[in-house]
């Protein structure tokens, strides 16, 4: 019997790293994406990058821009376009709120998360951040390397 291969592994979570050193979150937003069919299935089998994806407003809407989801393997001709500008689904409160915050100077949107809720559908966390200095990216690196230092030591006590 031939055992069929498993393309994901638990569940689907593709998190930006990097956001967190470049940025200080302020306040984080869990919104809905508007996909289509072979994008869904693209990201459920961990196909998707968020490294160069930003957030922008465009007629008091928010669009994700340059997030790499690739094609799906089994689409045909209907398969999607790897970087288009996919619309975020939040409610109009927090979109005026957000709206608001970053046309503020330093503050901008950044996309840390993408995950699949309980019921299937695809999430975004989004995330008001404001860009750290050099110091402070300095002081992270300190405070992370430190507490990888307590920790080896506690497993030597």
């Amino acid at each position: 019997m031939a055992s069929k291969k498993k393309t994901n592994k638990g569940p689907v979570n593709i998190v930006n790293r990097r956001a967190k050193f470049e940025y200080k979150f302020i306040d984080t937003y869990e919104a809905g994406i508007s996909l289509t069919g072979t994008e869904i299935k693209s990201i459920r089998a961990s196909n998707a990058n968020l490294s160069d994806a930003y957030c922008f407003f465009d007629d008091g809407e928010l669009f994700l821009k340059s997030m790499f989801v690739g094609e799906y393997r089994h689409g045909n001709r209907e398969n999607h376009e790897t970087r288009r500008d996919r619309k975020l689904l939040l409610k109009r409160a927090e979109l005026r709120r957000l709206e608001k915050r970053v046309k503020e100077k330093g503050f901008t949107i950044v996309p840390y998360r993408l995950y699949l809720n309980d019921r299937g559908y695809a999430k975004l966390e989004i995330a008001l951040a404001q860009g750290k200095k050099v110091y402070d990216k300095r002081e992270s690196i300190k405070e992370k390397d430190l507490k990888r230092e307590m920790s080896r030591m506690k497993k030597y006590i």
